[in-house]
Formats: C-alpha cells, sequence, structure tokens
C-alpha cells in the first residue's frame, strides 16, 4: 500500500543553492584565498611555496587538521603564519558565522539563507533569535580564546621575550581552541610534555573547541545563578558531554596501558598519567602531541586512529563522525542486545532517522576512509615488500588522521607523492565537512516520490 510522504520533511532550500552548497562554497572560497596568499613571496623565508605545498596548508588551516607538508615555524615568515592563525579562525567557525555576525554588527539585515546557514553549522534544532545567538557564540569563542592566549604566554614566558611570548601564546590558543593541531615548534608540544599548567590549559582549550557552541552555550547557562541546574543541559548536551567523558576516561587508560612499557617508559609516574591524558584528549580532533609518533607502539596507534575517527561533536571545531553518532551506535547495540525495539539514551528514545543518519555517517565514512587508504597504497607503493608493509601503518594512521581532522602524523604527509597529497587534501575537506554534508551539496535538490514502496523481507546477521 502506498503511503504518503510528509512534504515538510523535505530539507530546506534557498533560491537556486542549498545550505550545504553554500557551506561548502564557502570552505573552497576560503582556502583558494589562502592558497594565492601563501605562495605570496614573503610568506616563505627562502622560495615561494609551490602551488601544492600551499594548497596543502590552507586545506589544512581552514579544515583545522594540522597536517602539514612543511615546517611552518622554519619555512614560513610571520605574515605566513598570521595568514595560517586567520585561516584556522575562519575554518573553525565558518566564514559564513563571521559574516552574518559583521552583518548584525553593523545593522544589516540578515537574508533567509544566512539563517538556514546558521542552523546548520551550529544548531541541532531551529534558531529563533540569530543575533542573540551570534553574539555569545562570538564573545564565548574570543574570550576562552583570549583566557587561553594569556595563560600560554605566561608558559612560554619562560622559554622566550615577551613579544615572542605573546605571538606563541595567541597562536597555540587560537589553534587549540579550533582543534587545529598547528604548533610553532618542530615536535608540536614534546618541549612541554612535563608542564602541567601549560598541558592543562592545552586540554581544556581542545575539550571546549570539541564539544559544539551549543552545548558550551547550554553548559555556561547551567552555572547561572537567576536559573534552576535541576535538568538544565538539553538531551543533545547530555549525550554529547557524556560520550565526550567516556572517551576521555578510557583512551586514557587504554594510552597508558599499552604505552607505558613504550613511550612512556621512563617517566615519573604523574607525567606518565598527564601525557596519556593529554594524548587521549588530543587525539579525537586537536592533532597536538607530547609523546613521539613515530615511536608509538602498534597498540597505541590503533587506538589513536579508533579516537581520531570518531572525533569531536556536531557543530565544533572538529572532524571525524562526531560523538553523539557513537553514542547512538553503542545505544542501538544495546537495545538490540537487550531486545527493545528503540534505543535509548537519558530516558530518551531515538526516532529512526536519527537513528538512519548515524548508520549513514558512519558506513559513508567507512567508504570513504577505505577508498582513499587504497589509492594512497597504490599512488605510495614502494619496490620493497618490506617498506611497503611499513607504510600501511603509517599512511592508514595519515588516512584517519585526515578524515577526522586531527593532524597527527606519523612523518608519512611530507614524503608523499603530489598524487598522495592530492588525496589528502581531498579527505581533509571532506571531513571537516563532513560526508552527509558534501553528499547533500553536491547531489542538490532532487523530487522526492509521492509514495512509499512496500516493504521487503530479508534476513540479516
Amino acid at each position: 500500500m502506498l503511503k504518503p510522504v510528509n512534504r515538510a520533511l523535505r530539507p530546506p532550500s534557498i533560491g537556486r543553492w542549498t545550505p550545504p552548497q553554500i557551506i561548502v562554497a564557502s570552505f573552497a572560497m576560503i582556502i583558494v584565498l589562502g592558497t594565492l596568499l601563501l605562495m605570496l613571496p614573503w610568506s616563505a623565508t627562502g622560495r615561494s611555496l609551490n602551488v601544492i605545498e600551499a594548497l596543502f596548508t590552507s586545506v589544512s588551516a581552514t579544515c583545522v587538521t594540522g597536517l602539514t607538508v612543511l615546517d611552518i615555524s622554519r619555512v614560513l615568515t610571520p605574515f605566513g603564519q598570521s595568514v595560517v592563525l586567520l585561516l584556522i579562525q575562519l575554518g573553525g567557525l565558518g566564514l559564513m558565522t563571521f559574516s552574518t555576525f559583521f552583518l548584525y554588527i553593523f545593522g544589516r539585515r540578515v537574508s533567509l539563507r544566512h539563517r538556514a546557514i546558521i542552523d546548520t553549522t551550529l544548531s541541532h534544532s531551529p534558531i529563533h533569535d540569530m543575533g542573540a545567538l551570534l553574539r555569545r557564540v562570538m564573545g564565548l569563542v574570543l574570550g576562552v580564546e583570549a583566557i587561553g592566549a594569556l595563560g600560554l604566554t605566561v608558559g612560554w614566558l619562560s622559554r622566550y621575550p615577551l613579544k615572542k611570548a605573546l605571538w606563541h601564546g595567541l597562536f597555540h590558543s587560537v589553534s587549540g581552541f579550533c582543534n587545529a593541531g598547528f604548533s610553532l615548534h618542530a615536535d608540536s608540544l614534546v618541549m612541554i610534555r612535563d608542564h602541567w599548567g601549560m598541558n592543562l590549559i592545552f586540554m581544556v582549550l581542545i575539550i571546549l573547541g570539541g564539544l559544539g557552541f551549543i552545548v558550551l552555550l547550554d553548559f555556561r547557562d547551567f552555572f547561572r545563578k537567576d536559573r534552576s541546574p535541576v535538568g538544565f543541559l538539553t538531551f543533545h548536551s547530555k549525550v554529547v558531554l557524556a560520550a565526550a567523558a567516556v572517551l576521555i576516561v578510557v583512551g586514557t587508560g587504554g594510552f597508558y596501558l599499552v604505552e607505558r612499557h613504550n613511550t612512556l617508559a621512563g617517566l615519573p609516574l604523574n607525567q606518565q598519567v598527564l601525557a596519556a591524558l593529554f594524548q587521549s584528549v588530543t587525539a579525537r580532533t586537536a592533532g597536538f602531541n607530547t609523546l613521539s609518533m613515530g615511536a608509538m607502539s602498534n597498540a597505541g596507534c590503533f587506538l589513536m586512529m579508533f579516537l581520531m575517527f570518531i572525533g569531536a561533536a556536531p557543530g565544533s571545531c572538529g572532524g571525524g563522525v562526531k560523538v553523539t553518532t557513537f553514542g547512538i551506535i553503542l545505544a542501538m547495540f544495546y537495545a538490540r542486545l537487550r531486545g527493545f525495539e528503540e534505543p535509548r539514551l537519558f530516558h530518551r528514545r531515538l526516532d529512526k532517522p536519527t537513528t538512519g543518519k548515524a548508520l549513514s555517517i558512519v558506513l559513508g565514512a567507512v567508504a570513504l576512509v577505505g577508498v582513499v587508504f587504497m589509492m594512497l597504497l597504490i599512488s605510495e607503493s614502494g619496490s620493497v615488500a618490506g617498506e611497503e608493509r611499513a607504510a600501511f601503518l603509517s599512511l592508514s594512521f595519515e588516512t584517519i588522521s585526515a578524515f577526522g581532522t586531527v593532524g597527527l602524523s606519523m612523518g608519512a604527509t611530507p614524503s608523499l607523492s603530489t598524487a598522495g597529497r592530492l588525496l589528502i587534501i581531498a579527505l581533509m575537506f571532506i571531513g571537516r565537512l563532513g560526508p552527509l554534508t558534501l553528499a547533500v551539496a553536491l547531489t542538490g535538490r532532487r523530487p522526492r516520490r509521492p509514495f512509499r514502496l512496500a516493504t521487503g523481507e530479508i534476513m540479516v546477521g
């Protein structure tokens, strides 16, 4: 029997372009502009960057990934580093968010197109007071980054003069909050591995940037004196916070168990715990490291790839399939084990569209990562079987790091061929926007059939 479809469920479109298409176009515009700026002679200390080097750096910064084919602390001038910092900030929040915010600042009217885009990028539900939300988001972001920059500057003062410490504090604060992973040091943050204060600042910045702006605003209101704290957090925020906490705790314990006789060996117990905690926090989206990635055990690399694949929360600066997707998949698995018809979280049921979208994201991500990894194995194949076996792990690590917009690397990125670099560029772009968003943007608006087909029976498992 044919059933009518609710036309209200159709994805919104604005003019000729849908919000996902405009988001993709805005990121592409930032990338092109960043590439051109990085190719300027005064962006590099020596020769000018070629197209691939500039494009790779621009994509990595805009998609807040952190993978690099060059040492930005040595190759880029202060101007070039400033371009990277600007790209990180724009990519972290999105160009359309910035443009809409400034339209509000100067009293211009915001179009339905801008409103739909902000709905798509910042919130899980329709936004009623767009101006208030944007002011709160921008104030929160700039406030957190300013406090982080101040704290990191104090930490860098023990190593650098004031001017350099200020620059390092600002750059790393923005990079940390936006979960970009770019560092002005060739060894990332290995030099501050034993500095508890700076490690904690970085971890707070990374966690806040990875929770999502709506969650941060909910969390802030949770502690306001004029509101009751009981049950104030939204269902979305509860799922994000619970999933993030579980992943941090499990990741920390896992890193300590598998690396205590390897990269953590020889360190005092308190530094072992600190390093394990930092790697657990940074592995999901940020890309900083305080341990040598090349010396990581196979088990440690696998754990990091698992965390990188999951990523951050929706509406945040991070990538991956998102912690809410991870939570939904676990809830579905548990529901099947217990014989429930619908998965449940925090005494709420999850409907079929939500669970279907979660499954689509995971399956699409697995397919995407698998295809790119296979193509990398072909493009980067060596002539010696032993070398190819060694490259298998590093290329798989690099692939998932690019998809999750993490930026952690086992050292394979700088040695990639042109074809390999282009593959990683495409994967970083897709990973930042999300496979589902990009798919919707590319397919555009298709007319839906006003009926549903009959149900088919099939055995599963």
